[in-house]
């Protein structure tokens, strides 16, 4: 850029850095896991995807929740879980219960 361009950028109005980094920002709440949660009705506030850190070529769900007034998020590889949630995405905030089944998680 040069030094008008740079000069100018003092009268624009440029976004803010939070406004579209989201994504990157960590979600606000204590760690759970998924074992703690169980059976228990959740308020789901809010979620992301992002690639498995502990299996290559998975989808790792950062799902964060309300459980008893208190904001907290969980880690899950659950294929299950993270479908669930991308057909839910247009309905959160929701209520919910992650339950077991056999050897999966769902919500009901």
């Amino acid at each position: 850029m040069t030094l008008d361009e740079i000069g100018r950028l003092q009268n624009m109005d440029c976004p803010r850095f939070a406004a579209f980094a989201r994504d990157k920002l960590p979600m606000p709440g204590t760690k759970k896991r998924l074992d703690e949660i169980l059976n228990r009705e959740i308020i789901v506030t809010d979620y992301r995807i992002t690639k498995s850190k502990k299996r290559d070529g998975t989808d790792c769900l950062q799902l964060q929740f309300v459980l008893d007034g208190v904001a907290h998020v969980v880690f899950t590889g659950s294929s299950v879980l993270v479908d669930q949630i991308q057909a839910a995405q247009g309905n959160i905030p929701f209520r919910g219960t992650i339950v077991k089944i056999d050897r999966y998680y769902s919500f009901s």
